[in-house]
């Protein structure tokens, strides 16, 4: 990212989340503006008429702007459904943020892949080539979706990032960090998309370290190893890229990018010339970008997986039993 915009995209990152003393003052100048925004966001959501689809849909979403590690939540309750025995013909749909396409387009097909990453998106073609058994589609029309996987003979779907869209009939999961944003107010003062109270209503909460945890560990040409080299730096293109820092040697060097950035063979090029003797090291969603590139320096992928407490798996197979009871009646 050039300098400019690095700036920039880094100042909105601290100003959303952990602003300084200018930034609240901005924060609380916008004040009057967040009003008029969680106006407009309590009236669509008591407004929604509520749409029955005729199949079982789990929504996996946050109401934090940026990442809070929804894809990787998405694919631990993919896995755990599917290996229980829950639901076999699983269809994940998401928007395709970054992506370099409109419209809908099936990813992948119980792990076929037909799309690329610049069709795709980074998040869908991770998820893709993480759950084998389902399938995936990108649309910004999630109705359109999940009408096309009820064609696919599809018994569940999971909606990535689907909280927002209240007249979908649906389970609603939201994703709560553990470490809560200094700035507590809505967009534009702040980043949150809704009001915390949200987080009494939803039907489940899924906080860090509290009802899930991250199991990290580094990859080389897929097999796992214990520590990184001394000389390795951060590539990547993630929301708010310093959490990783904590599953990362200290002091490591960090090149980051806006989120959904597709890297380019120049950026690569610049990085292997500033950095010659580096390795680097990367998420598994900046990685399916990544590989399309020319790169010398060896690569090890910051593998991530999601535990999620007994309790809260127990609800989902429960829901999910139910809604088949429900049916045979």
């Amino acid at each position: 990212m050039n300098g400019s915009k690095s700036f920039w995209y880094n100042w909105i990152e601290q100003y959303l989340f952990f602003p300084n003393a200018l930034q609240q003052l901005i924060s609380i100048a916008v004040l009057p503006l967040t009003v008029v925004y969680c106006v407009i966001t309590a009236y669509k959501r008591t407004q929604a008429r509520v749409i029955d689809f005729g199949i079982d849909i789990i929504s996996i979403g946050n109401i934090i702007v940026g990442g809070s590690g929804k894809t990787p939540i998405t694919i631990a309750l993919a896995n755990y459904i599917y290996k229980n025995n829950l639901r076999k013909n699983i269809t994940v749909i998401l928007r395709g943020y970054g992506r370099k396409s409109q419209g809908l387009y099936i990813v992948s097909k119980k792990g076929k892949i037909l799309e690329d990453v610049n069709i795709a998106g980074d998040e869908a073609l991770l998820l893709a080539n993480s759950l084998k058994f389902a399938t995936v589609i990108v649309s910004e029309n999630r109705d359109k979706a999940i009408i096309e996987a009820k064609k696919l003979n599809s018994d569940l779907v999971l909606l990535d990032d689907g909280y927002s869209k209240h007249h979908i009939k649906k389970f609603d999961i939201l994703v709560r960090p553990k470490k809560e944003p200094q700035n507590i107010f809505c967009l534009p003062s702040g980043g949150y998309r809704e009001t915390k109270m949200i987080y009494s209503f939803v039907d489940m909460v899924l906080k860090e370290d509290e009802d899930f945890t991250r199991d990290v560990c580094y990859k080389h040409k897929d097999q796992k190893i214990d520590t990184l080299p001394n000389n390795t730096i951060l590539l990547t293109a993630i929301s708010k890229p310093y959490r990783l820092l904590e599953f990362l040697p200290k002091n490591i060097k960090v090149v980051s990018f806006e989120d959904h950035y597709y890297f380019t063979q120049n950026d690569i090029n610049n990085i292997q010339t500033k950095y010659p003797n580096y390795n680097i090291v990367t998420t598994q969603k900046d990685f399916v970008k990544l590989q399309q590139l020319q790169i010398h320096n060896n690569i090890y992928i910051l593998d991530l997986d999601i535990k999620i407490n007994d309790e809260k798996l127990e609800k989902i197979k429960q829901l999910l039993k139910d809604d088949d009871a429900t049916k045979e009646d």
